[in-house]
């Protein structure tokens, strides 16, 4: 056997750079004074600890390529390399507080910079570009926080500080609904009804014309609820709460709230895939980042590894979008979302 050891595994295999990734090794010698250690992309990993069968190593800034591979170093010998999926930064310096959304028209990434509650900034709605340009929307809307699009392809967007939607696009943007509370959470069903979560406890269906009715009551959130529908027509919800034992809860079609999945600290944003299996962002097993949750609440998984991850949402060519509170990543994980 090599002296540096041998990887037998890496999880998970996808990650952005700040995760902590867990490698099972055989016979890695974890005595790092002389150079030795874990490298992601060429980069050396701080590692938080280490064994010679197991090594927790948080992944490095600067890891060129998404497609990349892991290896071990020890007394100037290296291990074979293992495969590794590592984020590509798309953009920082945000304040995302929810999932970042794609725009069907043109697969834009729609990103905010939403700031601390009554902050008025002068750019806080962002359109990433398929090419990677950057640029701001008009208007800046206080705020803002949840992100959704109807069928018809028009954008909406909740304005926590005064409990509004507005109607946005890149001319500007108006108020559609009003009197929503600590508007977080947007959602569209399947007949492409809007669907509000307010923090304090609320879940409002907003009519066509803008009225809001309550839906749905859970218990209030210390910071943002967070919806999305699944493959079954029900609504999904995410109430971050203190307990590291939080639930993603599902609302059925007459209100009805129950646990769907109980185990995640802070749960936040969730999107579903085209298989239906749903990925929330939180800490699982006290492993932080993405969590997949198979189809039906039975398992789960710890899918992404990532610190002060708050939402995501998928891309038609199967990439996820992995937001962080200051950065966002693209992922190429082969994994599409579903498209009510």
């Amino acid at each position: 056997m090599e002296q540096a050891g041998k990887i037998r595994s890496v999880e998970p295999k996808y990650a952005i750079p700040g995760g902590e990734i867990a490698v099972e090794t055989d016979g890695f010698n974890a005595d790092l004074r002389n150079g030795g250690g874990v490298y992601i992309g060429g980069e050396r990993c701080r590692l938080t600890a280490a064994s010679s069968s197991r090594v927790l190593a948080i992944v490095p800034e600067g890891v060129e390529s998404p497609h990349t591979h892991i290896h071990l170093e020890s007394e100037g010998r290296q291990s074979e390399p293992f495969p590794l999926i590592v984020g590509k930064k798309l953009a920082d310096g945000m304040h995302i507080v929810a999932n970042p959304a794609i725009d069907p028209l043109d697969e834009a990434v729609i990103l905010t910079r939403s700031g601390s509650r009554g902050q008025q900034l002068s750019e806080t709605l962002f359109r990433l570009e398929p090419d990677g340009f950057l640029e701001d929307m008009p208007d800046p809307i206080l705020n803002p926080t949840g992100i959704a699009f109807d069928k018809k392809g028009r954008m909406f967007v909740t304005n926590r500080a005064q409990g509004e939607v507005y109607l946005a696009d890149r001319d500007g943007s108006e108020v559609f609904a009003s009197g929503l509370g600590v508007a977080t959470g947007i959602a569209f069903d399947e007949d492409d009804r809007m669907y509000v979560g307010d923090r304090s406890g609320n879940i409002r269906r907003i009519s066509d014309l803008g009225e809001p009715e309550i839906f749905a009551v859970l218990d209030p959130s210390v910071a943002a609820y967070h919806l999305a529908f699944g493959p079954d027509g029900r609504l999904y919800v995410t109430a971050p709460g203190l307990a590291s034992f939080d639930a993603v809860h599902v609302v059925d079609r007459d209100g009805t709230v129950r646990w769907y999945f109980r185990g995640l600290g802070r749960p936040q944003g969730l999107a579903f895939d085209n298989g239906g299996d749903l990925y929330v962002a939180g800490c699982y097993r006290g492993r932080h980042g993405i969590a997949k949750i198979a189809q039906g609440g039975t398992d789960a998984e710890h899918f992404v590894a990532g610190n002060n991850v708050v939402g995501l949402c998928f891309t038609r060519k199967g990439e996820m979008v992995v937001a962080t509170n200051e950065s966002v990543y693209s992922i190429p994980c082969g994994v599409k979302g579903i498209l009510l």
